[in-house]
This record gives C-alpha cells, sequence and structure tokens, in this order.
C-alpha cells in the first residue's frame, strides 16, 4: 500500500485558490490576506499537508542544510554548541550535518569538501587543531558557499566569527589562582596554532604580570592533538611536575578533565596540593578531585549567535560587505572544596 500524501495542488483544487496563492499563504506571505492564510493552514492541518523539501529545494535551489564541522561531538563545548546552532537552524525550517575533524587537517577537508558536494547552504566551523592552510575554505567562500567561524577562528579571513573572551576568562581563572596565594602557575594549552590557545595565553600573562610574577616559557605545554591522546597529555603532566608547580591554569575542556587524570595516574599524593583553574562546561566538575575552579563559556549561545548570522548570509538578497567578531562573556566559578589544607 503507498501513503498518499497532499499536495498544494490538492489543497488549490479543493479550495477553488491557485497553487501559487496557497504556496505563499503556507509560507505566510504578507501580500496574502490573514483570512485567506487562516483557511489555507486550516485545510493543510486537516488534511496533514507536509512540504516536500525536495521539491522546495529544486524549485529554491537550495537544499535547507547547514554543515558542521567541530573536533569531536564529545566535547562538552562542542555538544552544547551543537545544541545552539540545533535549536536556530530547526525554528528555520534548516536541518544540520554534522562532521567530526578528530583534530586531523585532513578529516577536517574531506568533510567539508563532501559536504559542499552534498550541496549545503551555508558552514560552520571550529578550525582543527592541525589546521593551518584554509585556502581550501577560500576557494569555496569564492565560490559563493556561506563561511561563519566560531571558537577556533583564522586572522584573515573577511567573514562573521563568534567566539568567547578568551583573554578575559584566562586572565581572571589565573588571577583566582594568584590570590589564592599560588605563585608558580603553569599553563597546559591546545596546539599553538590556534586562536583561542593565543588569545589564552595573553590572558594567562597578563595576569601574572599585573602581580609582578614572572612569565616562565618552561611552565608552558602545547598539546598539539588537545588532549585527544593521553600519551601527549601524560606526557606533557610529567614534563611540568619536576618544576614544582603550586597551580595549573588549563585551557580548554578536554584537557582539564584530562589533566586531572594525568594527575592522578603520574603522582597521585602531589595532585591533591596542586590548585588548578581551567575552560569547561563540563556539568559534572563538582564531583572532579582534586577539585578546580572553572571558566564556562557560553557555548550554547555561540551556536545561536552563529546560525543566525549564517542564516543571514544564505538569505541576503545582496553581498555582505561587513562583517563582524561577536565575542561573548565567559563566567569564573569558583569552586569551595577543599583542596589538600587549602580551600580554593
Amino acid at each position: 500500500m503507498r501513503f498518499e500524501t497532499s499536495t498544494i495542488k490538492d489543497i488549490a483544487k479543493a479550495l477553488g485558490l491557485s497553487t501559487s496563492t496557497v504556496s505563499r499563504a503556507l509560507r505566510d506571505r504578507y501580500e496574502i490576506s490573514e483570512e485567506t492564510k487562516k483557511t489555507v493552514l486550516a485545510y493543510a492541518e486537516k488534511v496533514n499537508y507536509r512540504a516536500n523539501p525536495i521539491a522546495r529545494s529544486l524549485k529554491e535551489r537550495r537544499s535547507y542544510s547547514i554543515g558542521i564541522i567541530v573536533s569531536e561531538i564529545a566535547n562538552n563545548f562542542f555538544s552544547q554548541v551543537i545544541n545552539g546552532i540545533e535549536s536556530i537552524a530547526y525554528a528555520k525550517d534548516y536541518h544540520v550535518i554534522i562532521s567530526q575533524s578528530h583534530e586531523s587537517y585532513k578529516q577536517e577537508k574531506l568533510n567539508v569538501e563532501h559536504l559542499a558536494s552534498r550541496s549545503i547552504d551555508g558552514l560552520l566551523i571550529a578550525l582543527s587543531s592541525e589546521t593551518q592552510d584554509i585556502d581550501y575554505l577560500r576557494d569555496l567562500y569564492s565560490k559563493g558557499l556561506p563561511i561563519v567561524f566560531f571558537d577556533r577562528v583564522p586572522d584573515n579571513f573577511e567573514t562573521h566569527k563568534v567566539i568567547a573572551n578568551n583573554f578575559k576568562g584566562s586572565f581572571d581563572a589565573t588571577e583566582h589562582l594568584i590570590l589564592s596565594g599560588k605563585r608558580v602557575i603553569a599553563h597546559l594549552t591546545n596546539s599553538e596554532t590556534l586562536s583561542n590557545t593565543k588569545e589564552r595565553l595573553e590572558g594567562y600573562k597578563a595576569a601574572l604580570a599585573k602581580y609582578h610574577i614572572e612569565f616562565r616559557p618552561e611552565l608552558v605545554k602545547y598539546c598539539q592533538h588537545g588532549g585527544m591522546h593521553s600519551i601527549e597529555l601524560e606526557q606533557a603532566v610529567k614534563e611540568l611536575l619536576p618544576l614544582k608547580p603550586d597551580g595549573i591554569f588549563i585551557s580548554s575542556d578536554r584537557l582539564t578533565t584530562g589533566c586531572i587524570m594525568a594527575l592522578r595516574k603520574t603522582n597521585p599524593e602531589v595532585a591533591h596540593k596542586i590548585a588548578i583553574a581551567g575552560f569547561t562546561n563540563s556539568n559534572l566538575v563538582e564531583l572532579f578531585s582534586p577539585s578546580l575552579t572553572t571558566v564556562k563559556q557560553p557555548a550554547f549561545e555561540i551556536g545561536q549567535v552563529a546560525t543566525e548570522l549564517l542564516i543571514s548570509m544564505i538569505e541576503a538578497k545582496r553581498p555582505i560587505t561587513e562583517f563582524e567578531t561577536k565575542v561573548l562573556d565567559t563566567e569564573l566559578i569558583r569552586m569551595q572544596k577543599q583542596l589538600g589544607n587549602r580551600f580554593l
């Protein structure tokens, strides 16, 4: 048995209207009277009418789909960004297609090119930790593919970008450690090529400078794959411990949770004597041991704002020539759990 669905032609015939009038009424166009819209929508609901996305795509030459590239969906921050993206996209009748780069430039490029070949209407992307060459994105952009960057953004690409206030978040976290009495504060961070790595490093250095604490490059350890490889993270921790830090500022979600595990595995006794402050959007931070002070990013809002900007580019009637970088504030959440013989 074949399931029969009603079409715009069926509704038009039943109501004695033209197909164009029915189509415009269903799309809530201003030129159709409220009375006609009400009649059309009531009948459409009665016959369980559903728009045909394929027909719509062919007619309007749009797929009503948005591509998303993140390093990994399992990351608390990125999963919350995706929730924000979906909240706007679905409300505006767009579907989303999510791909993971796993911090690989090669995988990122393959995913983007595949999405482009599937005729997505626009792309939302946070660059991988390996990505330095963005010429392939410039090429797609020059051919008309709208692109909005979020979180990890390039400097020299004229389009909309949405980020957290990385400088302030890292400054606040480092200052908190200093005011808690810490003076040898290490910094565990992502690939040095990422935009947010650079901004968070500057915030860390600024806080040290404010309190006349010398910046020591040897206390900064980069994890090129953002903690996705436990060996890389454990090695960084092993290199830091001989320097006897009494605090660690950590710059990303996965690194923060991974560092706690690495400390406990490498030297459990020392782990509870080191104060930790780091970026994480985990909802379970109160269960972590040792406890930590966190910098929470407005991940959901970042996803929403980025999607609003992308859809505005997709639906623009004229070429957009003015772009903006939206900077959203972070929140420092101080933990009051005991750390060794002291409290943070």
